[in-house]
């Protein structure tokens, strides 16, 4: 049932939070508040010298492509790199935001104590500073990369602890022996920025992983994808597997035991320096970490050795610390029951945009899972009746489609879920006309109408 002028508030305005104001504007909602905690638009992407809620650090390039990960309207300009750093990134958004009047409704410094859910399916929006409103809808962009997941490690170690999230520059690991533990993107990265000063660095993995460098035959390898894609599932995995090989070699040759797993079936580590690093001696692989006592570190094939810094980079927690535990919970969650990964079936005012992990990058989705809300809350898209079964069977698809983990617990396949959820976002709604996926001439054009980037990676 459509409300007439729906009052909608927006928590967050990063990367999905900017996406979800753009597409409520464009649908014609009027009545928008989106509350953010910073002073400036760009959530996980404002760098910071100290730990902050954002994990980015002083060398972030982004390890999806430019051209993989733009928006569909607004694209990056032809000056940017393959791979923008992230003083780019924040640039662009800032950009966007600005190219769309997004900001007259946000309000910045403005953080959010609690988000409750009243009668009639409307939400009470609590302010740290004591204000409190009610909307019809709430969509929750406030992203997944900001609360620290921590390893449980038998024993104590005395030496240096931190969290990937807490790093930002390598300077303070010269001369020293350091571990990494963890070998997603982020544990990956740390290794080898550490390993240009550090006396000693080792990156610790519990299972093997795919590590793929970032081009393939001179391009951008996630540029492939597209072409991968309409092969079938057993073909698709067959050729990966043969180019990696090609590119690559076995993993043995880099010390490292081979995946015995399909390689779609874990979230891509994409990264072009690390074997490198392990054929130079300067990153040394080891096992999975038993436990730890002092310095020392218990690997799980029996070796031993002492470190002056253990870094954790085990991922991050969902959390949503406006809502009560009691409420919404995804923590420690192995399974995240939500329809196009947004929609919770008990609460369908609630949306929570963004909160997904493609196999590719999260904005593009965030613009559609937005634009889909906005029709829906203008009367255009009807929610189904059977949320409840929708949910399971794509909780059941993550399941079957990837490795068992929490790490996985939001995972999608990129391009299936670009495009389903392109199909269900009705072709009459008058903002999708002009933003359809842009190519060619039309693309060239809209990267050449961008002046907002002027001086805004300066300023």
């Amino acid at each position: 049932m459509k409300i007439s002028n729906p009052k909608v508030c927006v928590i967050g305005a990063g990367c999905s939070g900017i996406a979800a104001l753009k597409n409520l504007m464009q649908a014609g909602v009027k009545d928008i508040v989106c509350y953010e905690k910073n002073d400036q638009i760009g959530g996980n992407w404002i760098y910071t010298v100290g730990e902050s809620h954002s994990s980015v650090c002083e060398t972030t390039h982004i390890i999806s492509s430019k051209t993989m990960s733009e928006y569909l309207d607004f694209l990056m300009p032809e000056d940017y790199p393959d791979y923008p750093s992230h003083r780019q990134v924040l640039a662009y958004f800032q950009a966007y935001a600005r190219h769309f009047g997004v900001e007259r409704y946000i309000q910045f410094n403005t953080e959010v104590s609690k988000a409750e859910k009243t009668s009639g399916q409307k939400w009470q929006i609590t302010l740290k500073n004591g204000e409190t409103n009610l909307f019809d809808y709430l969509l929750v962009a406030n992203g997944h990369h900001s609360v620290p997941r921590h390893p449980d490690l038998a024993g104590e170690f005395s030496g240096e602890y931190l969290h990937a999230h807490a790093y930002k520059t390598n300077e303070a690991f010269a001369d020293k022996r350091v571990l990494v533990v963890g070998a997603g993107n982020s544990g990956c990265d740390c290794a080898v920025e550490i390993s240009r000063v550090a006396a000693f660095t080792a990156i610790s993995m519990r299972r093997p992983y795919y590590i793929i460098p970032k081009f393939f035959m001179g391009r951008p390898t996630d540029t492939f994808n597209k072409l991968t894609n309409k092969l079938p599932g057993f073909l698709k995995g067959v050729f990966m597997k043969t180019s990696l090989f090609l590119q690559l070699g076995d993993y043995t040759f880099y010390g490292l035991d081979k995946p015995d797993y399909p390689i779609t079936m874990s979230h891509p580590v994409l990264n072009s320096e690390l074997l490198y690093k392990f054929r130079h001696g300067e990153v040394q692989p080891r096992k999975g970490v038993n436990g730890v006592e002092g310095k020392r570190v218990f690997f799980r094939d029996g070796t031993v050795e002492e470190f002056d810094v253990l870094i954790a980079a085990t991922g991050y927690k969902i959390c949503f610390p406006f809502f009560d535990s009691n409420f919404i919970d995804y923590e420690e969650a192995d399974r995240v029951a939500l329809y196009l990964r947004m929609i919770h079936p008990d609460h369908p005012t609630l949306f929570l945009i963004g909160l997904l992990q493609p196999q590719g990058c999260i904005w593009p989705l965030s613009d559609l899972q937005s634009k889909l809300v906005a029709n829906h809350i203008m009367g255009r898209w009807k929610l189904p009746t059977n949320l409840h079964k929708l949910a399971k069977k794509e909780t059941d698809e993550i399941e079957r489609d990837f490795i068992p983990s929490k790490r996985h617990s939001l995972e999608v396949h990129y391009h299936p879920f670009f495009n389903k959820l392109k199909k269900l976002i009705p072709k009459n709604a008058p903002e999708w006309e002009g933003t359809q996926l842009m190519e060619g001439t039309m693309a060239l054009e809209a990267r050449s109408r961008v002046p907002e980037f002027q001086n805004l990676e300066e300023s």
